[in-house]
């Protein structure tokens, strides 16, 4: 289960399914630097994203697999 206290990079590289869903809600990060440090939850806050909508649809994601 997604917290949003993961690492961007963590999840992408673990759970690949998931880039279309930062890409649906705006998060283009995975090449900035940020990315390796930043929690989904800072990184979603910095660009103006509904972090609990963006966590459930992640965690939504990973049910199907």
């Amino acid at each position: 289960m997604i917290t949003g206290k993961e690492s961007i990079t963590d999840v992408v590289n673990k759970y690949p399914q998931t880039v279309d869903i930062f890409l649906k809600h705006g998060m283009h990060c995975f090449g900035c630097m940020a990315a390796r440090f930043e929690n989904i939850e800072q990184g979603a806050l910095a660009h103006g994203i509904d972090v609990p909508s963006l966590i459930k649809d992640l965690n939504v994601v990973l049910e199907k697999k």
